[in-house]
């Protein structure tokens, strides 16, 4: 589109610093969970939920956020979300209570969730499709370069600031991205359409009840929440809603919140699956990885961060460059070896995990990682909307980002599920492999406790979890050292195995991912169909 002499370029400085704080509050608060336990005298699930709040609420409400865009224009739905997230950013880091937070972090959601799909929709309306991948690549590099440094930034505040600067960093940022938002974005083209209220409806309830069913089933054990009400139950009447939502969808046509003639698209609907697989591989090495680093290594959460570090500037290094690449050669070659280093470095992390590894000698299959996420993130994202057209741009923008957001909330609760039930039988394996260690009359009664102990999930993998080891009364004390000893390394050995298995379940959604990536067809962007 014509800018009247300014660069296509000079649109990117708020879309990239707005997606930023987005992508960064994803992962920055995590780091803070003891200390707002302690500060704000809150449980540990209360505390869950000032992330839980924050994804509920940007995941529920992309499609529509989307489709707001494409009526009422990306400029002004993104300088509206971007208000909300920078207010609301504020309010986080005045408020004394959990309460609160967890409502400051809900509306942080609302404004995270506008401003998303409109940074795609802008690129994809302003950049012609063979300049696209590289502004794409930045985009791509924005999420994976914001993905890793969260735990850094998170860890350097909360340990030599206060934890309310994880969220008062964003208020300078907004400023400016504000400022440059008001100076740089176009008005594009708005198109009037009826508003698919109904619509709207069910995909808010629809996705709210699977996405709350998905992401809070381990807090409930996956059993009752409340009376007659059980994580199963949400997740089913989510899935039931989000059934008639797709019926209502196809009745309308042109007029839904989400037109399905965009999956017709065999590019558009490849690219989507492809996107889930590789927010569920984020999720699946990390939270496992994380676990292993700390508690079993005894690294430091800035420690573990700075581990990390190489790999998200590999990342950002390698997105910018795979989003060129991508305007030269069909992306889906590029997203193909991307999938494979990621999985090639998942395997490998996979095979090193053991109690005495050596935390360095994880460097180099994670600065692989970092290369084959920025391969991956940016010329996905330009094969997703290189089909769209002004008209559905946003909404385009907003199905990409949802699926994404449930690819992510799926990968972790599959993983914490995962690694929850193979703690389950790996702690009494390292038991049993052990027990000999111990008086003929204890072996029994040890490899009996680990078991009851693991199955209740009582152990926390760090090394003094042997303490929550239940021990018979009369034990000598030299048998009690004894078996404090094996027990720690009972729970070093368990927990390594464990996240073993688990990284070999990431690494089988990633082959899907890379085998899907093959399946979509290898036509430059440009040069496309309205069918692939």
């Amino acid at each position: 589109m014509d800018l009247h002499g300014r660069s296509p370029w000079s649109i990117l400085p708020p879309l990239i610093l707005g997606f930023f704080m987005i992508m960064l509050d994803t992962t920055i608060v995590n780091i803070a969970v003891p200390t707002l336990v302690q500060d704000l005298d809150a449980s540990l699930v209360a505390v869950g939920w000032v992330t839980s709040a924050y994804l509920l609420s940007y995941a529920t409400l992309l499609l529509l956020a989307g489709r707001l865009g494409d009526r009422f224009g990306s400029r002004r739905v993104f300088i509206g979300g971007l208000v909300v997230f920078t207010v609301a950013s504020a309010a986080c880091g005045f408020a004394g209570h959990i309460a609160l937070l967890i409502a400051a972090r809900a509306v942080q959601g609302i404004g995270a969730a506008l401003m998303t799909p409109q940074t795609m929709a802008m690129i994809t309306r302003v950049f012609p499709p063979e300049r696209r991948g590289a502004a794409m690549g930045l985009w791509g590099a924005t999420a994976g370069v914001a993905t890793i440094a969260g735990p850094l930034l998170g860890g350097v505040f909360v340990e030599y600031m206060s934890w309310e600067w994880i969220f008062f960093i964003n208020v300078p940022v907004g400023v400016v991205a504000l400022w440059f938002a008001l100076r740089n974005l176009p008005k594009l083209e708005r198109h009037r359409t009826s508003f698919d209220v109904v619509g709207v409806v069910l995909s808010v309830l629809g996705l709210g009840a699977f996405v709350f069913g998905i992401q809070e089933g381990s807090t409930y054990d996956w059993g009752t929440i409340a009376g007659p009400i059980s994580v199963w139950s949400v997740i089913g009447l989510g899935v039931l809603i989000l059934v008639v939502f797709l019926w209502w969808q196809a009745r309308l046509g042109e007029a839904a919140l989400l037109p399905l003639r965009l999956f017709r698209n065999r590019t558009f609907t490849l690219a989507n699956v492809s996107g889930m697989t590789i927010s569920f591989a984020m999720i699946g090495i990390f939270f496992p990885l994380t676990i292993f680093l700390q508690s079993i290594l005894g690294l430091s959460p800035i420690e573990t961060a700075l581990l990390n570090l190489p790999s998200s500037l590999i990342s950002g290094v390698v997105a910018p460059l795979a989003g060129r690449l991508s305007d030269r050669v069909p992306g889906k070659w590029v997203v193909s070896a991307g999938f494979a280093m990621i999985a090639i470095s998942v395997g490998v992390i996979a095979w090193l995990i053991q109690p005495d590894l050596v935390a360095w000698h994880l460097i180099f299959p994670m600065l692989l990682f970092g290369a084959g996420t920025g391969s991956v993130f940016s010329p996905l994202a330009n094969l997703a909307t290189s089909g769209l057209d002004g008209r559905t741009a946003g909404a385009g923008a907003g199905a990409f980002n949802t699926t994404r957001q449930v690819g992510g909330v799926l990968g972790s609760a599959v993983i914490v599920s995962a690694l929850t039930s193979r703690l389950a039988s790996r702690l009494p394996e390292a038991a049993e492999a052990a027990s000999g260690q111990l008086p003929a009359d204890y072996r029994q009664s040890f490899v009996d406790g680990i078991t009851q102990a693991a199955s209740a999930g009582s152990f926390s993998g760090e090394s003094g979890g042997a303490a929550s080891f239940p021990l018979p009364d009369g034990v000598p004390d030299a048998v009690k050292q004894q078996i404090d000893a094996v027990v720690t390394s009972v729970i070093h050995q368990g927990f390594a195995s464990a996240v073993t298995d688990t990284m070999i379940v990431v690494t089988a959604v990633l082959v899907i991912g890379f085998f899907t990536a093959l399946l979509i067809p290898a036509t430059r962007p440009g040069h496309l169909s309205p069918r692939q």
